[in-house]
C-alpha cells in the first residue's frame, strides 16, 4: 500500500466505457506517472460485477480506488442502489486498495460491512457540491461528520464561484487530523488541485487527456508532473503566480517553474484567475503566498491596493508585478513590463541599425503610436517617452487615449483614425490590447493596408507568437518584435524580485525557444 508521506498522489479517473478499455487506460496512467486509478464503475456500458471487477482489480498496474457514482451525486448510475454498494463489497473482497462511497449512504453502507473490511481497503466517504463553496464552519461540520460515520479518508469536493473559495477547503485540508482528499471544482478551483501536497491534501486527480475529465476543472497529469511539479511541492514551498483574466493561455507558469526547479528553488508558479483582486488579495494573506505577476485586466487595479508602489509604476499608473515584503507583509507594487517591451523593441533597431549600447536609445525621436491605453498601453506609453520618442495613442474611446497622451505631451488619435495614419515614415506601432490573442487568432487591431510606413512593429500579444498583426507587418515590409521578446526580458525582473536571486537569462531563452 502506497502511503503518500511527503506529498500528495495522483489519481487519474478511468472513464473507459468498457473493460478492454479500461485496462488500456490503466496502462496509459502508470507509464504518465499516477499513483492510483480511479475505476469509474458507472462509465461502463455494462456490467458484471464479479467477472469485470475480477479483471480490473487484478490486472490493474496501480492501486485501485472504486466508485461507482450514482446520478444523484452527479455521477451517472441509475440502477438499484443495494445492486451498487454490493459492487463496493465484491470489489473489496477482490482486492481494491479503496471504495469511494456517498456520505449520504456512508453510514448505512460501513455498518453493513461490519468489521468484515479487509484490512488493506479503506473507504473513502465522499460528499460533492455542484453549486457552490459554503463557509468554513460548514465544512469543518460535514468533514466532522463524514469522519463519525466511520470513513477512513474524507474526501469534499465543492464548486468555485470566485477563487477565494479554494481558501476555505486549504483551510480543512492543512487542519485536519485525519487524511482529506478537498477539492474545488472548475476553473477558479483550479489551484485546490495544483497546490494539493503543500496543503496536506491526500490525493488530487489529474486527466490523461483534455476531454477526460472526471470533474470540471481537473488538470491534465502531464501538466500537473512537468509545468507545476507537483512531486517537488510539499508544505515548505513558497507560491507565486499570475492575477489574471483570462489566465489559462499564459506560459509564465511553464517559464517560471522549469527555471525554479533547474536552479532547485522551493518555489512554484500557478495561475490565478481573479474576478476582484482587493478580494482576492486579502484572502491570499499568508506569507506563503510571497508575489504574484498581474496581468488584462488588473494592472491598473492593481497598483491601487498595493501598500507601496515603485516611482516608476506609480508614473506609469499601472503594475505588473506585486511583491510581498517579509518584514511585515505589506504589498509592493512594480512594472517590469516598461523594461521587458522597451528593451525588446530597442535591441530590435539596434540590430536594423548596427548600433551599439552606448550611443543613447535608437527609440530618440522616432514616431511611436501605441495602441491601447490599458496597463500595457501605459507602461509603452512612458518607456517610449523616456527614451525620447514622440508618442502617439490610439484607443477605441477617444477619452482614454487624450487621458493618456496628455500625461506624457503626446497626440491622441481612434483607432479608426489610425487607419489612414502616416505623418511620416519609418515610425514604430505597439500593440498593447488582447486583439489577435488565442482564442482569436484571425482578428488583428489594424487593417495590413495601414501598415506601410512602419520601420517597426511590435505585439504584446505572445500566445500565438506569431499573431496576424505581425504576420502581415513582415508582409508589409516592417522588422517585427514578438510579445514573447517583452515577456522574457520583463520575467527576468519578476524572478529577482521573487527569489532575491539573479535571473538565469539565458535558460529562460532556452527555456522559451521551443515554443
Amino acid at each position: 500500500m502506497m502511503s503518500n508521506v511527503g506529498g500528495s498522489m495522483i489519481c487519474v479517473p478511468i472513464l473507459g466505457e468498457s473493460v478492454d478499455r479500461m485496462l488500456a487506460q490503466m496502462n496509459e496512467a502508470k507509464v504518465a506517472g499516477a499513483d492510483l486509478v480511479e475505476i469509474r464503475l458507472d462509465y461502463l456500458q455494462s456490467f458484471q460485477p464479479h467477472r469485470d471487477l475480477e479483471l480490473l482489480i487484478k490486472r490493474c498496474p496501480l492501486p485501485t480506488l472504486i466508485t461507482y457514482r450514482p446520478k444523484w451525486e452527479g455521477g451517472r448510475y441509475e440502477g438499484d442502489d443495494n445492486k451498487r454498494l454490493d459492487a463496493f463489497r465484491i470489489a473489496m473482497e477482490l482486492g481494491a486498495d479503496y471504495v469511494d462511497v456517498e456520505f449520504k449512504v456512508g453510514h448505512e453502507f460501513i455498518n453493513s460491512i461490519n468489521q468484515r473490511k479487509p484490512e488493506k481497503c479503506k473507504v473513502i466517504v465522499s460528499s460533492h457540491n455542484f453549486h457552490d463553496t459554503p463557509s468554513f464552519d460548514e465544512i469543518s461540520s460535514l468533514a466532522a461528520r463524514i469522519q463519525a460515520v466511520g470513513a477512513d479518508i474524507v474526501k469534499v469536493a465543492t464548486t468555485a464561484l470566485d477563487i477565494t473559495d479554494v481558501v476555505r477547503i486549504f483551510q480543512l485540508t492543512v487542519h485536519s487530523q485525519v487524511p482529506v482528499i478537498g477539492l474545488v471544482m472548475k476553473e477558479r478551483g483550479l489551484i485546490s488541485r495544483l497546490l494539493c501536497p503543500k496543503f496536506g491534501g491526500y490525493l488530487t486527480f489529474a486527466a490523461l487527456e483534455k476531454g477526460q475529465l472526471s470533474a470540471p476543472g481537473q488538470p491534465k497529469i502531464d501538466d500537473l508532473l512537468n509545468t507545476f511539479n507537483l512531486r517537488q511541492l510539499g508544505p515548505d514551498t513558497k507560491v507565486v503566480g499570475l492575477i489574471g483574466k483570462p489566465v489559462g493561455h499564459s506560459k509564465a507558469p511553464m517559464l517560471f517553474n522549469k527555471a525554479f526547479k533547474t536552479v532547485g528553488i522551493d518555489c512554484v508558479y500557478v495561475p490565478f484567475l481573479v474576478d476582484d483582486v482587493a478580494n482576492f488579495l486579502q484572502n491570499f494573506n499568508s506569507p506563503d503566498f510571497v508575489g504574484f505577476s498581474c496581468t488584462i485586466p488588473h494592472k491598473e487595479v492593481a497598483l491601487r491596493c498595493c501598500d507601496e508602489v515603485d516611482p516608476i509604476a506609480k508614473s506609469i499608473g499601472a503594475v505588473n508585478t506585486i511583491i510581498r515584503r517579509p518584514s511585515d507583509g505589506k504589498l509592493i507594487g512594480y512594472n517590469t513590463d516598461y523594461f521587458g517591451a522597451i528593451s525588446a523593441i530597442e535591441n530590435r533597431l539596434r540590430g536594423l541599425q548596427h548600433l551599439h549600447n552606448g550611443t543613447g536609445s535608437p527609440l530618440a525621436g522616432k514616431l511611436f503610436i501605441v495602441m491601447g491605453a490599458g496597463g500595457a498601453g501605459k507602461a509603452l506609453t512612458y518607456g517610449a517617452k523616456e527614451k525620447g520618442a514622440r508618442v502617439v495613442v490610439a484607443n477605441r474611446e477617444h477619452d482614454r487615449a487624450r487621458e493618456l497622451a496628455d500625461s506624457v505631451g503626446g497626440e491622441a488619435i481612434t483607432l479608426a483614425e489610425l487607419e489612414n495614419y502616416h505623418p511620416e515614415d519609418g515610425m514604430i506601432l505597439a500593440n498593447t490590447t488582447p486583439v489577435g490573442m488565442h482564442p482569436n487568432v484571425d482578428e488583428t487591431p489594424i487593417p495590413k493596408h495601414a501598415l506601410k510606413g512602419y520601420e517597426l512593429v511590435f505585439d504584446a500579444v505572445y500566445t500565438p507568437k506569431m499573431t496576424k498583426l505581425l504576420l502581415e507587418a513582415e508582409e508589409s515590409g516592417a522588422a517585427i518584435v514578438t510579445g514573447l521578446d517583452m515577456f522574457i526580458i520583463q520575467a527576468y525582473e519578476q524572478y529577482e524580485r521573487f527569489t532575491n536571486l539573479p535571473a538565469p537569462k539565458e535558460l529562460f531563452w532556452e527555456i522559451m525557444s521551443g515554443y
